[in-house]
C-alpha cells in the first residue's frame, strides 16, 4: 500500500471501533482474574469520580453501574461484556470525522476558512489576505514531504496556545505536506462551529478529564491503529500548553510510544512501508493569546489541580478576533519550523535514500529474531521510547526562534532579577513599581548584551533568531509588539524609563528564553 492510497481513506465506523474493541478483548484475555478486575474497578471509580463534577450523557451511568454490578456479582464473561461496552463508547467519541471533501474545501479558501475556524464570527473578520508572510514556514519540507510518500509521519510540536492544531494545519498545507490526524481536548469542540471543522481535518478527540487507566490504553489503541493504516499523526509530547511559556522539559510518553508498536506491528504483517519518522516541530509566537491566564495558572500551581483549563481567552470569541485581527497586522508574527526527522526509536533519518535504507535494515534487528519475527519486549521498548522522548527534547530548542518579544522580556527580567536580589519567580511578580523602572540607559546595556548572546547562539547553531539589527530597533519592536493586544503590558517606556508593567506577563515572554539563560546570563 503506497502513502497516497492509505493517508485518510475513509474508514467505516465501525470497522474502525470493531478493530479497537478485539484490542480491549485481547489485552482482556491477556490479564490474570485480579489484574483484569483491577482495570475495570479503576475505570468504574475515575469515572463515577468524573461524573460528579462533569456533564452526564445519556447511559453514561447505567453503564458503570452495570459494569460494577458485573464486577461484583458476575463472572469473567460478564466483567468482559460490560468493559467491552464501556470501550465502545470511549471508541465512539475519540474517532474522528475526517472528510477529504471537508479538508480540500478548507484548503481551497484559506486563509478564509482559518479564520472562522478559529473565530466562528465571519460577519467580522480581519484581513488575512497575507496569511503566509503572517505564519512562516521553516525546514526541510521538501525532504519531509518525500517521506511521507514512503513511511508515517508523526509530527511532535511544542505546545504553545490552543491555536496551535489550526495554525499547524495551515503551515502543514503551506509546506505541501499531507493532511495529520491530531488529537485535540474534547473541551475545544465546544465551539460548534470549531468543532464541526477540527473533526473534519484530521482532529480526534481526547478527553483529559477521563483519568482510567483503560482509557489511556484505548487512546493508544486508536493510535496504533492511525499509524498502521498510513494516517499521519500528530502528538503533542507535552501533554498540555506550557504554563509557563517555556519550551518543555518534560515530555508525556504514552503516546510516543506508539510508534513504536506501530512500527514493529507492520513490521509483523510484513508490510513493505513499515517505517515510523518522528518529526520534531517547534512553535515560536511573537504574542500568545492566552499568555495571561497560562503564566496565571502555572504561578499559582493550579494545573495540578485543574490540568485543563476551560475558560480561557480561547474560549471568548470577541478577545479571539480581536487577537487575530492585531496579530494578522504583524510579519513574521508566527514562526513554525519543522526538524530533522528521528526514527521511533530516536535515532537520526537520513534524507539519502540508500543510507535511509541500511539504517531500516539495521533498526530492524534490533527487534527481529533470526527468523524474521518480531521478538516483544516491554522493556527494550521502554528504552527505546525514552531516547525518542530525549530527542525531541533536545531538539526543539534547536529549532525555536528567538522574537523580539522574548529577548526584551528576557533582558527586562534580568534587570529586575538584579534590582530585588532575587531570582525568585515568585518573589518576583510581587514586587512594587519602583522596583520594576529601569534608567533606560541600563536596560539598554543589558539588552544589548542579551541581542549579542541570542544572535551568537544563533550563529553557533544552538537556536535561530528574528531580531532587528540593533537592541534599540529590537526594544521598539518590542513594545510596539506588546501593545498590541493584552491590555496590561509587560513592558513599557515611561519619560525616560523601562517598566516591567505586568511582572507575570514579562515573565511567561522571559521563559521562551529559559533555555538559552545560561548562554544569556
Amino acid at each position: 500500500m503506497t502513502a497516497s492510497s492509505g493517508l485518510f481513506t475513509p474508514r467505516p465506523r465501525e470497522l474502525v471501533i470493531r478493530d479497537l474493541l478485539d484490542r480491549s478483548r485481547r489485552r482482556f484475555d491477556q490479564l490474570p482474574d485480579d489484574s483484569l478486575a483491577a482495570l475495570l474497578e479503576d475505570a468504574v471509580y475515575n469515572e463515577r469520580k468524573r461524573l460528579e463534577r462533569d456533564t452526564v450523557h445519556e447511559g453514561e451511568r447505567e453503564r458503570l453501574d452495570a459494569l460494577a454490578d458485573a464486577l461484583v456479582h458476575g463472572k469473567r464473561s460478564d466483567w468482559t461484556q460490560h468493559g467491552l461496552d464501556l470501550v465502545r463508547w470511549w471508541a465512539d467519541e475519540i474517532h474522528g470525522r475526517f472528510s477529504q471533501r471537508a479538508y480540500r474545501a478548507a484548503t481551497r479558501v484559506l486563509p478564509g476558512a482559518l479564520t472562522r475556524i478559529l473565530t466562528a464570527r465571519p460577519s467580522r473578520l480581519p484581513n488575512w489576505g497575507g496569511l503566509e508572510s503572517r505564519i512562516q514556514v521553516h525546514g526541510q519540507v521538501e525532504q519531509i514531504a518525500k517521506l511521507a510518500e514512503e513511511a508515517t509521519l508523526i509530527l511532535a510540536p511544542t505546545h504553545v496556545s490552543n491555536m496551535d492544531s489550526p495554525l499547524i494545519g495551515f503551515a502543514l498545507y503551506q509546506a505541501g505536506l499531507p493532511p495529520f490526524v491530531y488529537g485535540a481536548g474534547l473541551n475545544l469542540f465546544s465551539n460548534p462551529v470549531m468543532g464541526w471543522w477540527m473533526s473534519r481535518l484530521g482532529a480526534y478527540t481526547v478527553d483529559r478529564k477521563k483519568r482510567a487507566v483503560l482509557y489511556k490504553e484505548v487512546l493508544k489503541d486508536y493510535s496504533i491503529r492511525c499509524l498502521t493504516t498510513r494516517h499521519h499523526s500528530l502528538f503533542f509530547p507535552g501533554g498540555t500548553r506550557a504554563r509557563s511559556g517555556a519550551i518543555e522539559t518534560h515530555v508525556k510518553k504514552g503516546l510516543l510510544g506508539t510508534g513504536i508498536t506501530a512500527w514493529q506491528e507492520m513490521l509483523a504483517a510484513k508490510r513493505d512501508d513499515p517505517e515510523v519518522y518522528v518529526v520534531p516541530l517547534t512553535l515560536s509566537f511573537q504574542l500568545v493569546l492566552e499568555a495571561n491566564t497560562l503564566i496565571e495558572d502555572h504561578l499559582e500551581e493550579a494545573g495540578k489541580q485543574r490540568y485543563i483549563i476551560s475558560d480561557d481567552e480561547f474560549a471568548q470569541p470577541r478577545k479571539l478576533y480581536q487577537f487575530a485581527s492585531r496579530m494578522m497586522e504583524l510579519d513574521a508574527s508566527i514562526v513554525c519550523h519543522f526538524g530533522d526527522p528521528v526514527d521511533c526509536i530516536g535515532n537520526p533519518v537520513s534524507y539519502d535514500p540508500a543510507e535511509r535504507a541500511e539504517q531500516a535494515e539495521r533498526r530492524r534487528r534490533y527487534v527481529l529474531d533470526g527468523e524474521g519475527a518480531v521478538e516483544h519486549d516491554t522493556q527494550r521498548d521502554t528504552i527505546y521510547t525514552n531516547r525518542l522522548a530525549n530527542a525531541l527534547l533536545e531538539a526543539w530548542p534547536r529549532y525555536s526562534h528567538a522574537m523580539v518579544t522574548h529577548v526584551a522580556a528576557f533582558a527586562a527580567w534580568q534587570c529586575l532579577e538584579r534590582e530585588v536580589g532575587s531570582d525568585d519567580p515568585f518573589r518576583l511578580v510581587r514586587v512594587p513599581e519602583g522596583k520594576r523602572t529601569f534608567p533606560q540607559h541600563v536596560y539598554m546595556e543589558r539588552l544589548r548584551a542579551v541581542v549579542d548572546g541570542v544572535k551568537k547562539g544563533a550563529l553557533d547553531g544552538r537556536w535561530h533568531c528574528q531580531l532587528p539589527d540593533s537592541a534599540e530597533g529590537t526594544l521598539d519592536a518590542a513594545l510596539d509588539r506588546f501593545g498590541r493586544y493584552h491590555r496590561s503590558r509587560a513592558l513599557q517606556r515611561v519619560g525616560s524609563s523601562i517598566v516591567i508593567g505586568d511582572p507575570r506577563l514579562c515573565f511567561y515572554y522571559r521563559n521562551r528564553l529559559a533555555h538559552a539563560a545560561e548562554a544569556l546570563a
